[in-house]
Protein backbone atom coordinates (compact mmCIF):
# COMPACT_ATOMS: atom_id res chain seq x y z
CA UNK A 1 0.00 0.00 0.00
CA UNK A 2 1.35 3.42 -0.97
CA UNK A 3 2.04 5.72 1.95
CA UNK A 4 0.37 9.13 2.18
CA UNK A 5 3.87 10.61 2.19
CA UNK A 6 5.42 8.51 -0.58
CA UNK A 7 7.47 10.84 -2.80
CA UNK A 8 6.47 13.98 -0.93
CA UNK A 9 9.19 16.53 -0.19
CA UNK A 10 9.42 17.78 3.39
CA UNK A 11 11.68 20.59 4.67
CA UNK A 12 12.42 20.38 8.39
CA UNK A 13 14.24 23.20 10.16
CA UNK A 14 16.16 22.50 13.34
CA UNK A 15 16.64 18.98 11.98
CA UNK A 16 20.03 18.19 13.51
CA UNK A 17 18.71 17.09 16.91
CA UNK A 18 15.70 16.62 19.15
CA UNK A 19 12.21 17.03 17.72
CA UNK A 20 13.48 18.00 14.26
CA UNK A 21 15.65 14.90 13.97
CA UNK A 22 12.82 12.67 15.20
CA UNK A 23 10.41 14.27 12.72
CA UNK A 24 12.88 13.72 9.87
CA UNK A 25 13.13 10.04 10.75
CA UNK A 26 9.35 9.74 11.03
CA UNK A 27 8.68 11.34 7.64
CA UNK A 28 11.43 9.30 5.96
CA UNK A 29 9.96 6.10 7.43
CA UNK A 30 6.68 7.03 5.70
CA UNK A 31 8.41 7.38 2.33
CA UNK A 32 8.95 11.14 2.25
CA UNK A 33 12.05 12.85 0.88
CA UNK A 34 13.40 15.08 3.62
CA UNK A 35 15.44 18.26 3.30
CA UNK A 36 17.30 18.74 6.56
CA UNK A 37 18.02 22.30 7.65
CA UNK A 38 20.09 23.44 10.65
CA UNK A 39 23.35 25.22 11.39
CA UNK A 40 25.35 22.06 12.17
CA UNK A 41 26.53 20.83 8.78
CA UNK A 42 28.31 17.76 10.17
CA UNK A 43 25.22 16.53 12.02
CA UNK A 44 23.01 17.16 9.00
CA UNK A 45 25.25 15.22 6.64
CA UNK A 46 25.48 12.35 9.11
CA UNK A 47 21.68 12.20 9.33
CA UNK A 48 21.20 12.59 5.57
CA UNK A 49 23.57 9.67 4.97
CA UNK A 50 21.26 7.28 6.78
CA UNK A 51 17.92 8.50 5.42
CA UNK A 52 16.86 7.59 1.87
CA UNK A 53 17.09 10.41 -0.69
CA UNK A 54 17.63 13.03 2.03
CA UNK A 55 19.23 16.42 1.40
CA UNK A 56 21.39 18.29 3.92
CA UNK A 57 20.94 22.05 3.64
CA UNK A 58 23.06 23.94 6.21
CA UNK A 59 20.96 26.96 7.19
CA UNK A 60 21.10 29.86 9.61
CA UNK A 61 17.46 30.75 10.27
CA UNK A 62 18.50 34.22 11.48
CA UNK A 63 19.93 34.99 8.04
CA UNK A 64 17.20 35.90 5.52
CA UNK A 65 19.37 34.94 2.56
CA UNK A 66 20.28 31.60 4.12
CA UNK A 67 16.59 30.73 4.49
CA UNK A 68 15.95 31.73 0.89
CA UNK A 69 18.80 29.45 -0.22
CA UNK A 70 17.36 26.60 1.86
CA UNK A 71 14.09 26.78 -0.04
CA UNK A 72 15.71 27.37 -3.44
CA UNK A 73 18.15 24.46 -3.05
CA UNK A 74 15.40 22.10 -1.94
CA UNK A 75 13.18 23.06 -4.85
CA UNK A 76 16.05 22.80 -7.34
CA UNK A 77 16.99 19.36 -6.02
CA UNK A 78 13.54 17.77 -5.82
CA UNK A 79 11.43 19.90 -8.16
CA UNK A 80 8.73 20.55 -5.57
CA UNK A 81 8.10 21.25 -1.88
CA UNK A 82 5.08 19.63 -0.25
CA UNK A 83 5.64 20.28 3.44
CA UNK A 84 7.52 22.87 5.49
CA UNK A 85 8.05 22.12 9.19
CA UNK A 86 9.21 25.21 11.06
CA UNK A 87 10.78 23.57 14.08
CA UNK A 88 13.93 25.64 14.68
CA UNK A 89 13.61 27.70 17.82
CA UNK A 90 15.08 28.58 21.17
CA UNK A 91 13.87 28.98 24.74
CA UNK A 92 14.45 31.68 27.33
CA UNK A 93 13.93 30.97 31.02
CA UNK A 94 14.20 34.25 32.88
CA UNK A 95 11.84 36.52 34.88
CA UNK A 96 10.38 39.51 33.03
CA UNK A 97 12.36 41.95 35.18
CA UNK A 98 15.66 40.32 34.22
CA UNK A 99 15.04 39.63 30.53
CA UNK A 100 17.75 41.19 28.37
CA UNK A 101 16.37 43.21 25.48
CA UNK A 102 19.04 42.10 23.01
CA UNK A 103 18.44 38.44 23.86
CA UNK A 104 14.69 38.91 23.57
CA UNK A 105 14.97 40.57 20.17
CA UNK A 106 17.06 37.64 18.93
CA UNK A 107 14.49 35.22 20.37
CA UNK A 108 11.73 37.01 18.45
CA UNK A 109 13.83 36.89 15.29
CA UNK A 110 14.32 33.13 15.56
CA UNK A 111 10.96 32.03 16.95
CA UNK A 112 8.74 34.35 14.89
CA UNK A 113 10.42 36.38 12.16
CA UNK A 114 12.40 33.48 10.68
CA UNK A 115 9.18 31.44 10.52
CA UNK A 116 7.44 34.24 8.64
CA UNK A 117 10.40 34.39 6.24
CA UNK A 118 10.35 30.63 5.62
CA UNK A 119 6.59 30.68 4.97
CA UNK A 120 6.97 33.54 2.52
CA UNK A 121 9.78 31.73 0.72
CA UNK A 122 7.77 28.52 0.12
CA UNK A 123 4.51 30.31 -0.64
CA UNK A 124 5.11 30.94 -4.39
CA UNK A 125 6.20 27.32 -4.90
CA UNK A 126 3.22 25.84 -3.07
CA UNK A 127 0.86 28.29 -4.77
CA UNK A 128 2.12 27.21 -8.20
CA UNK A 129 1.64 23.57 -7.18
CA UNK A 130 -1.87 24.29 -5.90
CA UNK A 131 -1.06 22.42 -2.70
CA UNK A 132 1.22 22.36 0.31
CA UNK A 133 1.32 22.11 4.08
CA UNK A 134 3.12 24.25 6.64
CA UNK A 135 3.45 23.07 10.23
CA UNK A 136 4.76 25.50 12.83
CA UNK A 137 5.97 24.18 16.17
CA UNK A 138 4.57 26.18 19.07
CA UNK A 139 4.58 25.26 22.75
CA UNK A 140 2.22 24.07 25.43
CA UNK A 141 3.43 27.02 27.50
CA UNK A 142 1.05 29.23 25.50
CA UNK A 143 -1.82 27.43 27.22
CA UNK A 144 -0.63 28.15 30.77
CA UNK A 145 0.98 30.86 32.89
CA UNK A 146 4.46 29.82 34.01
CA UNK A 147 6.65 32.30 35.90
CA UNK A 148 10.01 32.65 34.19
CA UNK A 149 8.69 31.73 30.75
CA UNK A 150 7.05 35.02 29.72
CA UNK A 151 9.71 35.99 27.14
CA UNK A 152 9.70 32.56 25.48
CA UNK A 153 5.94 32.03 25.72
CA UNK A 154 5.19 35.48 24.30
CA UNK A 155 7.13 34.64 21.13
CA UNK A 156 5.12 31.45 20.77
CA UNK A 157 1.86 33.37 21.31
CA UNK A 158 2.91 35.58 18.40
CA UNK A 159 3.66 32.46 16.36
CA UNK A 160 0.21 31.05 17.16
CA UNK A 161 -1.61 34.08 15.77
CA UNK A 162 0.72 34.30 12.78
CA UNK A 163 -0.01 30.65 12.00
CA UNK A 164 -3.77 30.66 12.48
CA UNK A 165 -4.26 33.82 10.41
CA UNK A 166 -1.96 32.46 7.69
CA UNK A 167 -4.13 29.33 7.72
CA UNK A 168 -7.14 31.44 6.71
CA UNK A 169 -5.20 33.50 4.17
CA UNK A 170 -3.55 30.50 2.50
CA UNK A 171 -6.62 28.24 2.43
CA UNK A 172 -7.88 29.54 -0.96
CA UNK A 173 -4.44 28.71 -2.41
CA UNK A 174 -4.75 25.04 -1.45
CA UNK A 175 -2.19 25.41 1.34
CA UNK A 176 -2.85 24.11 4.86
CA UNK A 177 -1.16 25.73 7.86
CA UNK A 178 -1.14 24.01 11.25
CA UNK A 179 0.27 24.33 14.76
CA UNK A 180 1.76 21.60 16.94
CA UNK A 181 1.88 22.22 20.69
CA UNK A 182 4.46 19.98 22.39
CA UNK A 183 4.67 19.71 26.14
CA UNK A 184 7.99 19.31 27.92
CA UNK A 185 10.07 17.07 25.68
CA UNK A 186 13.14 15.00 26.50
CA UNK A 187 15.65 16.89 24.35
CA UNK A 188 18.54 19.31 24.88
CA UNK A 189 16.12 22.22 24.40
CA UNK A 190 16.03 23.10 28.09
CA UNK A 191 19.80 23.07 28.38
CA UNK A 192 20.14 25.22 25.27
CA UNK A 193 17.76 27.89 26.55
CA UNK A 194 19.01 31.34 27.43
CA UNK A 195 19.76 31.57 31.18
CA UNK A 196 18.30 28.10 31.62
CA UNK A 197 17.14 27.19 35.12
CA UNK A 198 18.83 23.84 35.95
CA UNK A 199 15.68 22.52 37.64
CA UNK A 200 13.49 23.47 34.71
CA UNK A 201 16.01 22.11 32.22
CA UNK A 202 16.00 18.80 34.09
CA UNK A 203 12.21 18.66 33.71
CA UNK A 204 12.61 18.47 29.93
CA UNK A 205 14.60 15.27 30.33
CA UNK A 206 11.59 13.71 32.06
CA UNK A 207 9.11 14.90 29.42
CA UNK A 208 7.64 13.35 26.27
CA UNK A 209 10.04 11.67 23.87
CA UNK A 210 11.16 13.52 20.76
CA UNK A 211 9.83 10.56 18.76
CA UNK A 212 6.35 11.11 20.20
CA UNK A 213 6.37 14.77 19.16
CA UNK A 214 7.78 13.84 15.75
CA UNK A 215 4.74 11.60 15.35
CA UNK A 216 2.46 14.52 16.23
CA UNK A 217 4.01 16.54 13.42
CA UNK A 218 3.35 13.72 10.95
CA UNK A 219 -0.21 13.53 12.31
CA UNK A 220 -0.70 17.27 11.80
CA UNK A 221 0.23 16.98 8.12
CA UNK A 222 -2.05 14.00 7.59
CA UNK A 223 -5.05 15.46 9.43
CA UNK A 224 -4.73 19.07 8.36
CA UNK A 225 -6.07 20.10 11.77
CA UNK A 226 -5.51 23.69 12.82
CA UNK A 227 -3.89 22.66 16.11
CA UNK A 228 -2.45 19.37 17.36
CA UNK A 229 -1.61 18.97 21.04
CA UNK A 230 0.64 16.68 23.01
CA UNK A 231 -1.50 14.73 25.47
CA UNK A 232 0.22 16.43 28.41
CA UNK A 233 -0.92 19.79 27.02
CA UNK A 234 -4.40 18.57 26.09
CA UNK A 235 -5.03 17.48 29.69
CA UNK A 236 -4.43 21.06 30.82
CA UNK A 237 -7.06 22.32 28.38
CA UNK A 238 -9.83 20.19 29.90
CA UNK A 239 -12.01 21.95 32.50
CA UNK A 240 -11.40 20.79 36.09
Amino acid sequence: MTSFFSGKVVIITGASSGIGLAAAEAFAAQGAKVALAARSEDKLRELAARLPDALAVPTDMLDENSVARMVAQTHAHYGRIDVLVNNAGRGMHVPVAQAGLAEYRELLELNVVSVLNAMQQVLPIMTAQGSGTIVNISSGTTKMLVPGLAPYSSTKHALNNLTLIAREEFRPLGITVSLVHPGMTATDFGHNSVQSDPKRAAAYVQGDSAEYVGGLIVQAVQSGDAEVYAESVRRRLKPA
